[in-house]
């Protein structure tokens, strides 16, 4: 009876010993959202620019992807030379609603609690999602900031600029395994500033100012609530969120196939109306991940291998311990 129970004890420890193992990998598979919820932009969520007063104004070629709004002021100058593939509110209903949006938005990015303080303000390196707050000092990019999706596209960022924002020139905000500019907001309490030829992902919400120098690349929203939007050779490209698919939980029995991994998901820009838009570049890095798909596969399958193994064993102990007795 001893005999039996030792090998039965072999068989259940094996058993344990798998269960843990496909629990773990699961956890693997089906990551959770890394960062805080997004920030719901309601009806501002079509615009690319919106301004308050006195004007949002255009130098040279620029090109807006998406709807140009302004309110309590009507100005909208220098389209043409720039382009915007999109419909124009001024001072009309359209653009009251997408302001009142745009202040809950952004009165809800400042509320949101902080998960990092920027040392000196000055953002640097690779960050993952969460919810980063410049403290007593200016927000700023020098170089390249890479956000890092952790293999999970609805990671969010939100950055708070306890004063103003400032983004030296040639600056640029990657992005590696998933992330997405759609989900990326910069609340500013005072004015964004935009180096030349920077490129910046997100969508900026400021209380006063947002101003782009020659040459910017915003694939986000320029959103200003009570100040101006002045844009010299700039190119705006509203973003939305690519759709996601959730890799299947593999599972153990007669399947038809091998799971399909999820197909890697981009960013994407409005639907333009007729003009063509300036060239419109997302600087995505390649994935650092190190473990895909295949070898959780691989390593399930190891794992059912090793699991057999031992129940045979178990299994020709007991057989040979019958026949000694």
């Amino acid at each position: 009876m001893k005999r039996q129970f030792g090998g039965a004890t072999m068989f259940f420890a094996a058993a344990i010993a798998l269960t843990l193992a496909i629990s773990t990998l699961t956890t693997g598979v089906t990551a959770s959202a890394a960062g805080p919820a997004p920030v719901n932009l309601g009806s501002a969520d079509a615009f690319a620019i919106l301004a308050g007063t006195p004007s949002i104004s255009n130098t040279g070629a620029s090109s807006v992807n998406g709807d140009v709004g302004i309110h309590p002021a009507a100005a909208i100058t220098g389209f043409p030379p720039g382009v915007i593939n999109g419909a124009q509110h001024a001072a009309d209903a359209i653009a009251l609603q997408a302001k009142n949006s745009l202040t809950a938005a952004y009165n809800d990015a400042a509320a949101r609690p902080v998960s990092s303080v920027v040392a000196a303000g000055a953002l640097s390196g690779t960050l993952v999602g969460g919810v980063y707050n410049s403290g007593a000092s200016i927000l700023s990019i020098a170089g390249t900031v890479t956000l890092d999706g952790q293999n999970d596209p609805t990671s969010v960022w939100i950055f708070q600029a306890q004063s103003s924002m400032v983004i030296a020139s040639g600056s640029v905000v990657a992005f590696i395994n998933g992330a997405q500019p759609c989900n990326v907001f910069w609340q500013v309490t005072s004015s964004a500033s935009l180096g030349s030829t920077s490129t910046l992902s997100g969508t900026i919400m400021a209380l006063d100012s947002i101003t782009m120098a020659n040459g910017v690349t915003l694939n986000g929203r320029a959103l200003a609530q009570t100040g101006t939007v002045t844009l010299i050779n700039d190119n705006i490209s509203r973003v939305t969120c690519a759709a996601v698919s959730t890799t299947p939980v593999p599972t153990f029995g007669p399947t038809p196939g091998p799971a399909t991994p999820a197909p890697t998901v981009a960013p994407s820009a409005a639907p333009v109306a007729t003009a063509t838009p300036i060239g419109t570049t997302i600087r995505t890095l390649p994935s650092t991940a190190t473990i895909d798909d295949d070898y959780t596969f691989v390593i399930l399958a190891l794992v059912v291998i090793i699991f057999v193994i031992l129940y045979m064993v178990a299994r020709a102990r007991r057989r040979a311990r019958h026949l000694i007795v």
